[in-house]
C-alpha cells in the first residue's frame, strides 16, 4: 500500500493507505467520515486515474494491518441511496474498502434496479464483482455470491452530480460566512459593553461618602479617556 494524504475536516490531514494492483483503501477508524469534501473529490480523481491498472485478486480471508485478525465483513447504507460493503477489524483498527465500494458510499456510483440486471443480463450473462473482482452470473444472482455486493454501475449522472455536491460543500466549508462573522463581532461588543457597566456599577458601590466626589471625577475622566 502507498500513503496519500488528505485534508481533514477540522484541521490536519487523514493518511489512507491505499493499494491500486488490488483497488482497495484502508481507512484507519472515523477516517472516512473525517475527509473534506475536496478531499473526496481528490480521491476520486486518483482512483479514476489509476482505473487501468493491473488488478489482483483478494486474499481471502482479509487480515488487519494493524493486528493481523481476520477482518469481518460488514454492509452499511450509503447517504444517496443503495448501501456498500467494507471488511473491519473488530479490534476496531479500521476497515477495508474496494475502490467501487468507497465510490458508492460516496454516491459516484448507481445501483442497478432488478429490471435492469434483467436487461443486462440478456446482452451479458456474467460480470465481475466491483467489491471483490469474483465472477457474477447476473441471469440468476442479483448480488456478488462472494463478498454480497450489489450490482452497481458507473453512472455519469450519478458522477456529475455527486461532484457538483461535494463541490459546492467544499465552497461551503472554505468561505467566510460575512453575516454570521458580523453577527458574533456585535455579540460580542455588547457582551463587552455589558460587563463594562457591571464593573462601572460595582465600582459606585464601593465608593465611601467622603471620596464620592474625587471618585466621581476620576471615574468621569476613565469614562472620557475611553
Amino acid at each position: 500500500m502507498v500513503k496519500h494524504r488528505f485534508e481533514r475536516l477540522q484541521h490536519g490531514e487523514v493518511v489512507l493507505d491505499l493499494c491500486f494492483p488490488c483497488q482497495g483503501i484502508w481507512f484507519d477508524e472515523f477516517e472516512s467520515a473525517q475527509i473534506t469534501p475536496g478531499g473526496i473529490i481528490e480521491l476520486f480523481k486518483l482512483i479514476h486515474e489509476h482505473r487501468d491498472a493491473q488488478r489482483l485478486p483478494l486474499r481471502d480471508p482479509l487480515h488487519c494491518p494493524r493486528c493481523n485478525d481476520k477482518l469481518l465483513h460488514g454492509l452499511d447504507v450509503a447517504r444517496p441511496g443503495g448501501k456498500f460493503n467494507y471488511h473491519r477489524c473488530l479490534q476496531k483498527h479500521g476497515r477495508f474498502t474496494t475502490f467501487a465500494q468507497f465510490m458508492i458510499e460516496k454516491g459516484f456510483v448507481r445501483q442497478l434496479t432488478a429490471a435492469e440486471i434483467g436487461q443486462l443480463a440478456v446482452k451479458v450473462a456474467t460480470i465481475h464483482c466491483s467489491g471483490c473482482g469474483a465472477p457474477v452470473d447476473i441471469r440468476k444472482d442479483h448480488a456478488c455470491t462472494h463478498c454480497r455486493s450489489p450490482i452497481a454501475i458507473l453512472d455519469p449522472e450519478a458522477v456529475e452530480q455527486a461532484l457538483a455536491r461535494y463541490q459546492q460543500a467544499e465552497v461551503k466549508r472554505t468561505t467566510v460566512d460575512v453575516d454570521a462573522l458580523g453577527d458574533a463581532i456585535v455579540m460580542r461588543e455588547r457582551d463587552k459593553s455589558r460587563r463594562q457597566r457591571e464593573s462601572r456599577a460595582d465600582e459606585l458601590d464601593s465608593l465611601d461618602i467622603g471620596d464620592l466626589l474625587v471618585s466621581g471625577v476620576e471615574m468621569a475622566w476613565k469614562l472620557f479617556r475611553h
